[in-house]
């Protein structure tokens, strides 16, 4: 009975995927789960699959859900991305965290409703044991380097100092250095590859206001001090308000929040109950 039920299910999923597809003239990509070292693979030949289709088009749409994972991941994954497809643009029909925030940057455009999310990019290093959050890690070590120049560490705190994995701390550094450096470089070319005038003077946008703008939103989302969690939940009003970053807003859409939500919610759902951790969906492939 369930595969029957399982096959019925796929046809709807696939039909709804193609109501998005001809909503947006372009193919499409659905990824639910975490951004960890073996997704690229999988994913590039999702992408080569799509792309070797006849009626393959120049855009490419990504719905994310993820609660993060690895900065070096994402880059390889923008790199496929981009050499297939000109316009790249995401969807976060819920949330997209951490690293899946950092991808979400990469693109032409972010389209989000009023309950949707992003997060801080606190890139996170895998320890042997756990994925940690980098910029938290830094943050409680300058805290206590900063205790013991004033003289204030206490005991406890100063053995904790003592025994901090040079090795690991490094790797928290560069993760933190590589997660700015591809904001910069991404929104840039994509995000802010329209923007030529300031709304509010008329007057043309110069590259490196271009690049000051990027090195801002990619240190304010990275500022532990603004967000306070790693998993603090970033919506459309702060991205536009606090960040005055440019979010496709859908929410006042009726036609297209319905066959985005009828599209995600089922699909989350269908994912739930069988338990998966990692799902992709395209035309192609469910």
């Amino acid at each position: 009975m369930k595969p029957i039920f399982d096959s019925t299910l796929h046809e709807i999923l696939n039909k709804r995927l193609g109501e998005l597809e001809n909503h947006f003239d372009a193919d499409f990509l659905f990824y639910y789960g975490p951004i960890t070292d073996s997704l690229d693979k999988p994913f590039r030949d999702l992408v080569e699959e799509l792309k070797a289709e006849p009626d393959t088009k120049d855009t490419l749409f990504i719905m994310l859900n993820t609660p993060g994972g690895s900065a070096e991941t994402v880059e390889r994954l923008v790199k496929i991305t981009r050499h297939h497809y000109q316009t790249v643009n995401f969807i976060v029909p819920d949330a997209a965290y951490s690293a899946g925030t950092i991808f979400c940057l990469s693109g032409d455009a972010i389209y989000m409703d009023y309950s949707s999310s992003l997060g801080p990019i606190d890139p996170q290093v895998y320890n042997g044991k756990n994925w940690v959050p980098a910029l938290g890690y830094l943050d409680k070590v300058e805290e206590l380097i900063n205790k013991s120049i004033a003289g204030t560490i206490s005991q406890a705190e100063l053995i904790m100092l003592r025994e901090q994995d040079l090795a690991m701390l490094r790797r928290h550094e560069q993760a933190r250095d590589l997660t700015i450096a591809l904001l910069k470089e991404w929104l840039v070319q994509y995000k802010f590859k329209n923007w030529n005038t300031h709304n509010s003077t008329g007057n043309p946008v110069t590259p490196q206001e271009k690049e000051d703008r990027a090195t801002e939103i990619a240190r304010d989302l990275g500022d532990n001090k603004i967000w306070h969690s790693h998993g603090r939940s970033i919506g459309v009003s702060a991205l536009t308000h606090i960040l005055k970053l440019k979010i496709e807003d859908y929410s006042g859409d009726a036609v297209l929040t319905k066959i985005i939500r009828e599209y995600n919610d089922l699909i989350c759902q269908y994912i739930g109950r069988n338990n998966g951790e990692m799902f992709f969906h395209t035309r192609k492939f469910i």
